[in-house]
Order: C-alpha cells, then sequence, then structure tokens
C-alpha cells in the first residue's frame, strides 16, 4: 500500500459528499470559508454563526469551527461578547496594494500629507491587528533633519509596548485586556514598558480620558512621537494618527507650536470623514500644554 493510497484512505464521508457534489479540484473547508467572508459587507459588517448557518445552507456546528479558525487566523474578530463576528485585518494583509481602496488610507492619505506639510514632520495612520500594531499609511518628511524617520507601510510593533498601542487600546476594557495578554508578566522592551495587564490598563485609561498621547523614547530610544485616535461612525476606535520626532525630547518650541492641537485636529478630521460625530469639541493639547507649564 503506497503512502498516497494510506491518505485517500482517510478521507472522511463528508469529505466524499462534497466531492460528488462540487466535482473537480474543489477543496470543500476553503471554499465554505471563502463564502463566510463573501457575507460581510460594509452594509452588514457584523454576522453571526445562526444567520451564516441559514444563508449558506451549512451545519451550525461546522460554521462554528470555520468561524473559530478564520478568527485564529486573523480574518474575523469578535465584533462583542457574543458569537457575532465582523472582518479582521488578516483580510489586508493579503495585500497591502489593497490598502489604498480602502476607505481609511484613501480618506487618511491626504490628512496626514497635510499634517506632515504643516508640521515639517513624518506623519502616519497606524491599525492594530490583535496584539500588533501595523503602519498602513505614511506621509514622509521632507525636511532633512527630521527625514531620518524611515518606518515603512507594513511595519509591524508591538501594541502593549508602543504609545499607539496604547491609544489603540482604548476601548478596551481590563477583562478585555486578560484575554488579549493571559501571561502573568508583559514582555518588557524597555524599563518603561508595563510590566502587567493593570500597569497597561491605567495608562491606557489615561491615554484615553486625555484624548491623546505623547511618548518620549518609551519604546525606541531617541524616537518622540505625539498620536491621536480615530474613531468611525460607531465611536469605535480604528486607527490612530502619529508624528513621529527623532529626538530622545519634545522640544518646547514644537509643543508652542501647537503640534498637540494639529495631531489632534488631523485624526478628528479622518474621523469626521468616517462619520464619527464628537461629542466633545478640542482643546485637550491645550490644556495638556499648560499642564506642562508650557
Amino acid at each position: 500500500m503506497t503512502p498516497d493510497t494510506i491518505n485517500a484512505e482517510r478521507v472522511t464521508d463528508d469529505d466524499r459528499d462534497d466531492d460528488r457534489a462540487d466535482p473537480g479540484y474543489k477543496v470543500p473547508g476553503l471554499e465554505r470559508g471563502l463564502k463566510i467572508l463573501s457575507e460581510f459587507s460594509p452594509r452588514e459588517p457584523v454576522l453571526g454563526a445562526p444567520e451564516l448557518s441559514r444563508r449558506l445552507k451549512i451545519p451550525r456546528t461546522t460554521v462554528f469551527r470555520l468561524l473559530q479558525t478564520l478568527e485564529s487566523l486573523g480574518f474575523l474578530e469578535r465584533a462583542d461578547k457574543d458569537r457575532n463576528y465582523r472582518l479582521g485585518v488578516a483580510v489586508l494583509r493579503l495585500g497591502f496594494e489593497y490598502l489604498s481602496s480602502l476607505e481609511l488610507t484613501d480618506l487618511g492619505l491626504p490628512i496626514i500629507e497635510a499634517l506632515r506639510n504643516d508640521t515639517g514632520l513624518t506623519s502616519h495612520i497606524l491599525i492594530r491587528d490583535g496584539r500588533d500594531v501595523v503602519f498602513v499609511a505614511k506621509a514622509q518628511s521632507h525636511t532633512p533633519i527630521f527625514s531620518s524617520v524611515k518606518v515603512n507601510v507594513g511595519t509591524r510593533l508591538p501594541a502593549h509596548a508602543t504609545t499607539h498601542g496604547q491609544v489603540l487600546m482604548g476601548d478596551l476594557t481590563l477583562d478585555d485586556l486578560r484575554v488579549l495578554y493571559p501571561e502573568r508578566k508583559l514582555h518588557r522592551f524597555t524599563k518603561l514598558t508595563p510590566e502587567t495587564i493593570e500597569e497597561l490598563y491605567e495608562r491606557i485609561r489615561d491615554d484615553a480620558q486625555r484624548g491623546f498621547a505623547i511618548s518620549e523614547s518609551s519604546f525606541e530610544r531617541g524616537i518622540s512621537v505625539v498620536t491621536a485616535p480615530v474613531r468611525n461612525d460607531t465611536g469605535r476606535i480604528v486607527a490612530v494618527i502619529t508624528t513621529t520626532i527623532p529626538r530622545p525630547e519634545i522640544d518646547a518650541s514644537l509643543l508652542d507650536s501647537g503640534l498637540i492641537d494639529k495631531v489632534r485636529r488631523a485624526a478628528d478630521e479622518l474621523s469626521q470623514r468616517l462619520n464619527y460625530r464628537p461629542k466633545n469639541g478640542p482643546g485637550a493639547g491645550s490644556k495638556y500644554m499648560k499642564a506642562l507649564g508650557l
């Protein structure tokens, strides 16, 4: 008996039934998974297993297994504490060329280019993918003194250790964080990296209440950032806009020039283009500067 014969005998009855129903070289499990992904749309961004089972005429237990598989690979993510799902960031990883056609980057690129032109600083849009942050759009500085920042689209950094990630997690509860980080101690990249979930949550809440965040060499030595959240029409944080300064500290002259408010206004503008209507107006940046005595 050859290895091919042995493998052929391991085919399940379900697979044989599917092969008879779909002749040729189709892979039934893959086909079903892709059909599930195809059901999600801008009009129906959130779907559950019962509805998918009804539409696709697939047994509910099979749909649950497919959903869990797609979730484990990042193609789907939980939309709430129930069994509803929405598309995950892994869908975007199928090709970063596709990012240019997405609403977030289409609408956001002119905004960060204007922010770059106004501040002279390299500006980015980032999103969160599980425990990582991903750079999805970039406006490179034309100013020689600031042009050394060379982070590319697609670069991934640990969410818990970066200011970007902490701002992006601003909607998460302490329980959400414990699910995302089940380990007792978080990996520390610098002495400023949060070491516990409780410490991370406290930092996230501080940034969320402030409405923006500043980092001075907290993740990478000699790099400082100002970061503000972007929200969609549901009010959920879906991205951040950030400016990067290749200095261990942010010069007072940059803060005096209104850098914080400029970053926040850029984030607010993108939020509004995503149909978010903020309840509170800008101004937290000025309050922060006053707290610094600037």
